[in-house]
């Protein structure tokens, strides 16, 4: 079966490896195996597999990630349909478990 990619070179992911502590919870977290971890840090391999569902940047301890979470996510493509806004699920900063 081939694997899904999203949008070659769209996602807003970004890690700081400078920062990053190499606990390994963005790797327990990702869906799609984006990062892996090599000296005792995260690296992203898989950046066009990122759907963009923010589960990463929210469990990262260092804050050593930023997505734009929400633009990938299906309530937030819906919501940006509905809305005529950007795709946002309105997730982001909140307690809520959407992405």
């Amino acid at each position: 079966m081939k694997e899904l990619v999203y949008l070659s070179d769209v996602v807003t992911l970004e890690l700081c490896e400078e920062s990053c502590n190499g606990c390994g919870m963005c790797i327990k977290v990702c869906p799609h195996e984006v990062f892996e971890l090599s000296g005792r840090k995260a690296h992203i391999v898989r950046r066009d597999y990122c759907m963009e569902c923010g589960a990463c940047a929210l469990n990262c301890p260092q804050n050593s990630i930023k997505v734009n979470s929400g633009v990938g996510c299906a309530a937030g493509i819906i919501n940006g349909i509905l809305n005529n806004t950007e795709p946002s699920c309105g997730c982001s900063g909140s307690d809520s478990n959407c992405c």
